[in-house]
């Protein structure tokens, strides 16, 4: 078995079927921890435009993600471990069957197995301990010394602070990255699956699939994966795009 590979998997969307932050969020709201009009002026509108198809989900997904920071800020952390648990225990295994076996895949080969994820790092580090994955990257949300969220983060979104993380763990645990894999499903993740040898887009967005065509190399090298209800197809990155 080839100890330095490595599989580098994003979370929401690739493998777990929506989002860590919106579930929490959602949570803090049940438990009015979050108070209910903040949803309803500042996502409720993207949220429905998203769900109608007439709007994107990255105007949702930033609406909410700026609403959330903000509701968490002063809050202790640990006074929040039972929500932050009541996601993973309810929503954990709401995953990708084609992602939640290659994850295991990669066990089986003795691979090292990274989540790299733009969600919360606290709720990102209980989805790691699900999996029992080699080590977790995930936005950072600071703390200040009573344990209270201080509003500010360092995000893992982006395809630059992806590198950064990629480049970090190469280095912690001698990666091969031309024999490594790589799991994503948007622009966030492209970086990523340039730089590694086996590049695999799950369900991936529009720009994603876009930029995928318009690599030759990566186009070349990079398989899509499509799951939908209880069937997984397995296409080139060069399959045509009908539409947006």
């Amino acid at each position: 078995m080839n100890q330095n590979i490595g599989a580098f998997f994003d979370i929401d969307g690739t493998l777990y079927r929506g989002s860590l932050m919106i579930e929490h969020f959602k949570k803090l709201v049940k438990y009015e921890v979050v108070d209910p009009l903040n949803w309803h002026f500042n996502v409720k509108r993207s949220y429905e435009d998203w769900k109608k198809r007439t709007g994107e989900f990255d105007d949702y997904i930033e609406s909410l993600a700026e609403i959330y920071i903000e509701s968490l800020t002063g809050l202790n952390k640990k006074q929040l471990d039972f929500i932050t648990e009541q996601v993973i225990f309810l929503k954990g295994e709401q995953v990708y069957a084609y992602v939640r076996d290659r994850i295991e895949y990669h066990k089986e080969n003795g691979h090292k197995i990274f989540f790299i994820s733009g969600s919360p790092d606290f709720l990102v580090e209980k989805m790691a301990e699900k999996y029992g994955v080699t080590e977790f990257i995930g936005t950072h949300y600071l703390v200040d010394d009573d344990g209270c969220f201080t509003g500010e983060i360092k995000p893992m979104w982006d395809s630059d602070n992806k590198n950064r993380a990629i480049d970090h763990l190469v280095e912690k645990y001698n990666i091969d990255l031309n024999s490594s894999f790589a799991y994503g499903d948007t622009n966030g993740d492209l970086s990523m699956l340039r730089r590694i040898g086996n590049p695999i887009a799950i369900n991936p967005n529009y720009e994603l699939l876009f930029q995928l065509k318009q690599d030759p190399e990566l186009s070349e090298k990079a398989i899509v994966i499509v799951e939908r209800k209880d069937v997984v197809y397995q296409l080139k990155a060069n399959v045509d795009i009908i539409s947006k």
